[in-house]
């Protein structure tokens, strides 16, 4: 099956060659899971923190399904609030 995929920040660097964009096309098998697609890009661990299939937030568990389109966006740093000026 065909499905999507678009991968952004320092996860570019996994997609397939040739992709443009952040976005590419990848066939897999019937039935492969989130976290299937992200071992086989060679997306090393921790794993991406957001993943959303059709735009909505799902697991690394979640099957995918012909023509999905999966996003994924790395762990995102924050600050502490006391880091915070006050004001």
């Amino acid at each position: 099956m065909k499905i999507e995929v678009m991968l952004y920040a320092t996860l570019s660097q996994y997609l397939p060659t040739g992709s443009q964009s952040h976005k590419a096309s990848m066939e897999c098998a019937d039935g492969v899971t989130v976290g299937q697609v992200i071992d086989q890009l060679g997306i090393p661990k921790p794993h991406p923190t957001m993943v959303l299939i059709n735009g909505l937030h799902a697991g690394e568990d979640t099957p995918l399904k012909e023509g999905d389109l999966l996003t994924l966006f790395p762990p995102l740093a924050g600050g502490h609030r006391s880091s915070c000026p006050e004001g």
